[in-house]
């Protein structure tokens, strides 16, 4: 590998000053230096080089053709130079992801541990996309999401985070015991609009579970899970829920499953496109996903 014969640098700094503001004393308020010593740095140069690069002249040094060219070769040089280390020792750039999933698992799992998120990834900003029905994973509308199905979706990778099991649920104050009286409460139901796949109903429940006079047309509809969680922890009426979802309030006993039947449903999956398996933001907020502590958080109360 042959080596650079190159002058001093210090020198070729206080010439390239020095020619930029055709004066040493601008160059040496440029360098934090004295006067003298640019000038000192340019005689070097010059007797290093064999030539002449400026003319003196009374308060104001001019290029020689030699000294021009040089400056000019110089300047391009510098500037990339000064370039090149701005952009290393910028600050990273921000990387912004989108999570799609429902309200519910966002509200009541995911959003009590973005910390965690923040914490080993300070420059990645995390934004929801909440809605019921799956969106397009294109990089705009999101770019990962959390999705209720049997785990096929193609061109995406699909990874199980956990079971469903609905159940049904109430608060102890209605002291509800036995399905029989299930019929004199009302019923808490929950329908997404627009859902692609939406989870057990009421009316499935009732052709496994057979209850007398059940009524499975009437009671409250919300079209969100956390608004139907909160009137079953209100005590107007028994909801059939994700047993995942009110985990928190099941330990708590602010509520209670007076009964069954018990019915499975999909499991949740954690899904983003074959094509951004290696991409590291996805990886990142994968691997938060999956560190995330078992059990949906209650954050209702």
């Amino acid at each position: 590998m042959a080596y650079r014969r190159l002058p001093s640098l210090s020198a070729l700094r206080a010439f390239e000053a020095a020619a930029r503001h055709e004066s040493a004393k601008q160059a040496a308020e440029e360098l934090s230096v004295t006067a003298t010593a640019i000038s000192h740095q340019i005689r070097l140069l010059e007797e290093s080089l064999g030539v002449s690069l400026f003319l003196r002249k009374p308060r104001k040094l001019e290029l020689t053709a030699q000294g021009r060219e040089l400056q000019q070769v110089l300047e391009t040089a510098f500037d990339t130079i000064a370039t090149a280390v701005e952009r290393l020792s910028a600050k990273p750039c921000r990387q912004a992801i989108t999570l799609s999933t429902t309200p519910a698992i966002a509200v009541r799992w995911l959003v009590p541990w973005v910390c965690m998120l923040r914490d080993s990834h300070p420059d990645i900003d995390l934004r929801f996309h909440t809605s019921h029905e799956p969106v397009a994973l294109d990089g705009v509308t999101a770019d990962v999401a959390i999705r209720y199905g049997d785990g096929r979706w193609p061109g995406l990778v699909a990874e199980k985070l956990f079971d469903n099991t609905f159940i049904p649920a109430c608060s102890p104050l209605l002291g509800l015991h036995d399905a029989a009286e299930l019929p004199n409460h009302s019923l808490i139901h929950f329908h997404a609009q627009a859902a692609a796949s939406a989870p057990i109903h009421w009316a499935a429940w009732q052709k496994i579970a057979n209850v007398p006079g059940l009524d499975v047309s009437a009671g409250l509809v919300f079209s969100d899970e956390t608004h139907a969680i909160s009137a079953a922890l209100g005590a107007q009426g028994v909801a059939l829920m994700s047993r995942q979802l009110i985990e928190g309030e099941l330990k708590e006993g602010r509520l209670v499953q007076p009964f069954g039947p018990e019915m499975p449903g999909k499991p949740f999956h954690l899904v983003y496109p074959e094509s951004r398996r290696d991409d590291p933001t996805i990886q990142a907020v994968r691997d938060w996903v999956m560190a995330v502590p078992g059990g949906l958080c209650d954050v209702t109360g």
